[in-house]
C-alpha cells in the first residue's frame, strides 16, 4: 500500500498565476439551508422564511439569503482543494454585487479567476485576488465580486 501523502494539497502562493480559472462543483439550495441560516444568523426576514408573504412579494417565492449564498460560494471554493492547507486568511471581499435572486431548488456553482498576486514575504506568502462569479443552473450570474486571500509560500 502507498503511504498517504502528508502536507497540504492546496496550491502555494507561487503557483497562482493571473488568468487561472477554476470552476467548482454545483450545490442545490434547500429549504433546510434557508431555515438553518435564518436560525444561525437571526435573519428571519419574511422574504426568506414566509412562503405566503413571499408569494405576494416581488419575486413570487422565498429567496435565499444573499449572505447564505456567499457562504456556500466560499465552501464550494474550498472544496476544490486549491487553498486546502495553504490559505493563511480570508482578507477582503470587494465590489460584491447581489445581481439575481437565488431560490429554493436553484443549483449554484462558482467560477474563480485569479486577477492579481502580490508577494508578501513578511507573512510567509502572498496576497491573491480572485474574481468570483456565482452562477445558477441557467448559468446566470447571481452574484459576483473580488475576494482577497492570503496564501502561504512554498516551504524552503
Amino acid at each position: 500500500m502507498s503511504p498517504i501523502p502528508s502536507g497540504p494539497r492546496g496550491m502555494y502562493f507561487e503557483e497562482f498565476q493571473t488568468g487561472q480559472r477554476i470552476i467548482t462543483a454545483g450545490r442545490s439550495i434547500t429549504e433546510a439551508d434557508i431555515v438553518s441560516f435564518a436560525g444561525l444568523s437571526g435573519d428571519f426576514n419574511q422574504i426568506h422564511v414566509d412562503a405566503d408573504y413571499s408569494a405576494k412579494a416581488p419575486f413570487g417565492q422565498r429567496v435565499a439569503h444573499g449572505l447564505l449564498v456567499t457562504a456556500i460560494a466560499s465552501g464550494l471554493a474550498m472544496q476544490t482543494g486549491v487553498m486546502e492547507g495553504t490559505v493563511l486568511a480570508f482578507r477582503e471581499i470587494n465590489e460584491w454585487k447581489f445581481i439575481k435572486p437565488v431560490f429554493i431548488g436553484d443549483t449554484v456553482h462558482v467560477v474563480l479567476e485569479v486577477t492579481a498576486t502580490k508577494d508578501l514575504r513578511r507573512i510567509g506568502g502572498g496576497s491573491v485576488m480572485i474574481e468570483i462569479t456565482v452562477a445558477n443552473q441557467k448559468d446566470e450570474t447571481v452574484m459576483k465580486g473580488v475576494w482577497t486571500v492570503l496564501i502561504a509560500s512554498r516551504p524552503g
